[in-house]
């Protein structure tokens, strides 16, 4: 099995894959071949296998008359994984007496992405660059192409569709770098097509997109940025029916917890468990769970209706409404129990109990003001002077 890189030694895109070439070869020796082209002085294999662009590269495995594109990230790991997935796959051909073909890839661009909207795609120009991107809070990925480029071409459906299925998330532009070389040189676009990464928020300067060309790869490396620097969720306190509507009902897994009186344990000893929330909130996001909170008797048909509290606070569980089912909490409020809990609960190690009381809705409740609580006022009996008492009578 052989790894072909088809290159030519003017393209900037071939000079900045030859350091992970050059790592993933030393990986592989012994078990995948790994070679490079150089296009300019052999055309006629850049003819031969429709080389259209650099640099191109092919995976020779099985039928070797027919080989594969390789189509994931150009660095050195994503080389070393592909590499390895089609030789296992070649290995258990072989095992089975199929002949040893691959089927682990297609030679064609699609790799059989949904159809996207080209519409999608905004064609950004000089005079509009820095106003849509630049300026806007809006995370994007700008490919820069030339009209000429096969990989370009190659890439346009897959970018339409990663571009249809990320609309509202995230904004995929195009700049046709033949027109506008201004943007194209402001970037350091050295070959076709590049792809530059603006995150959300605040542009210093682009960043190199370094994933996979088809959709669902474009997609995937899209989200998990904006997951890396997404927000984490509020934690929010329970004071009326709306907010356990938004946060409980209408979301698969919801964290309910229910903290202490304010007088048990002061804001400080509050705020300790807060934290404890939105460490948990942060390092959950991904799941988009529903964080909410509230004290000891505030909510008390909530309490009864989730059976949580009742043997001491803080006390917590995850609840799924839609399911009727509850998973209580039994450890200490930690960081690391209530991340252990978590874990069983995703990966569904503990069976949950069924609701037997139907979740009423909540009534409103005064938001804490983040003070210490303050003990209710006795009346003072300390003078008794004013006061008449009756003569105590007595009988023999």
């Amino acid at each position: 099995m052989w790894l072909v890189e088809f290159y030519a030694p003017w393209c900037g895109h071939c000079k900045q894959l030859t350091p992970e070439w050059k790592k993933a070869a030393k990986a592989l020796k012994g078990i995948v071949k790994v070679g490079a082209a150089d296009v300019d002085q052999h055309k006629e294999l850049g003819g031969r296998f429709g080389i259209q662009g650099f640099p191109t590269i092919k995976i020779f495995a099985g039928d070797k008359k027919k080989p594969i594109d390789y189509q994931s990230a150009r660095s050195a790991s994503a080389i070393v994984s592909e590499a390895m997935r089609h030789a296992q796959t070649v290995a258990q051909d072989r095992l089975a007496g199929r002949g040893g073909s691959s089927s682990g890839g297609s030679s064609g661009g699609s790799g059989g992405s949904k159809k996207g909207n080209p519409a999608d795609v905004i064609e950004l120009t000089s005079s509009i660059f820095d106003k849509e991107v630049l300026d806007s809070k809006d995370m994007w990925l700008v490919e820069f192409y030339a009209p000429w480029c096969g990989h370009c071409k190659k890439l346009a459906p897959e970018w339409a569709s990663a571009a249809s299925t990320l609309k509202g998330k995230v904004k995929l532009g195009a700049v046709d770098a033949t027109q506008f070389a201004d943007l194209a040189q402001r970037y350091g676009v050295g070959g076709y097509p590049t792809i530059k990464y603006f995150p959300a928020g605040a542009k210093l300067d682009a960043e190199e997109y370094d994933g996979g060309r088809s959709a669902s790869d474009i997609v995937a490396w899209a989200e998990e940025k904006l997951e890396q620097f997404a927000e984490p969720p509020e934690i929010r306190e329970l004071l009326n029916e709306e907010v356990f509507a938004e946060e409980c009902r209408e979301k698969s897994i919801c964290v309910v917890s229910i903290l202490p009186d304010i007088l048990d344990t002061g804001a400080a000893g509050r705020n300790e468990y807060l934290t404890t929330l939105k460490a948990m909130g942060d390092k959950y996001k991904k799941r988009k769970f529903g964080w909410v909170w509230s004290f000891a008797g505030e909510q008390d048909k909530l309490e009864a209706a989730l059976e949580v509290g009742g043997a001491g606070y803080p006390a917590l569980a995850a609840v799924n409404i839609k399911k009727n089912a509850v998973l209580h909490h039994r450890g200490g409020f930690s960081k690391d129990s209530i991340n252990e809990f978590l874990q069983y609960v995703i990966a569904g190690r503990v069976a949950p109990s069924v609701l037997r009381k139907e979740v009423p809705k909540l009534r409103k409740a005064t938001p804490w003001d983040g003070k210490d609580g303050q003990l209710p006022v006795e009346e003072d009996y300390s003078d008794l002077d004013d006061i008449e008492l009756e003569p105590l009578k007595t009988e023999l």
